[in-house]
């Protein structure tokens, strides 16, 4: 008989998977050889190749118009529980940094009460009586079920 204890990590095609005994819900890399490493060194499986937060980011930035590109680059507000990674905020830096024009002054802020803030910042939309249309009861939930949201708020 073994007195020994050991994990079954499954990694659930995200790349990413939660490991450890004892509440520890850190976050591990399944490939922790190439964390770090640039996107075009790294060769994953076809089910996770996909935009970095990073890369969209920055994709999202060069859609905008190309007179607050400026303003964008230095207000990146980091937020939401995924963002809580340790050193997150150096890397969007770093990244970023790496994919903009030069010329560019890059800023990652990452308060930490990130963790919370969409949900506070939902919180108080709802609150706010111009958004009382979208406002969706169980009820109209459980009779028209997720098409309510499409009908209500779009």
């Amino acid at each position: 008989m073994c007195n020994e204890t050991t994990a079954l990590v499954c990694d659930n095609g995200s790349g990413l998977v939660k490991a450890g005994f004892a509440g520890d819900d850190a976050p591990r890399a399944v490939f922790p050889s190439i964390v770090g490493r640039p996107r075009h060194q790294v060769r994953l499986p076809v089910r996770m190749e996909s935009a970095g937060i990073h890369e969209t980011t920055y994709n999202s930035i060069m859609k905008c118009d190309i007179d607050i590109r400026k303003d964008l680059y230095a207000n990146n507000v980091m937020s939401g529980g995924t963002t809580m990674y340790p050193g997150i905020a150096d890397r969007m830096q770093k990244e970023i940094t790496a994919l903009a024009p030069s010329t560019m002054k890059i800023k990652i802020i990452a308060p930490p009460e990130r963790k919370y803030s969409v949900w506070i910042g939902g919180s108080i939309l709802a609150s706010l009586s111009t958004f009382q249309q979208m406002w969706i009861t169980k009820q109209e939930y459980d009779e028209a079920g997720p098409s309510i949201v499409h009908r209500k708020c779009f």
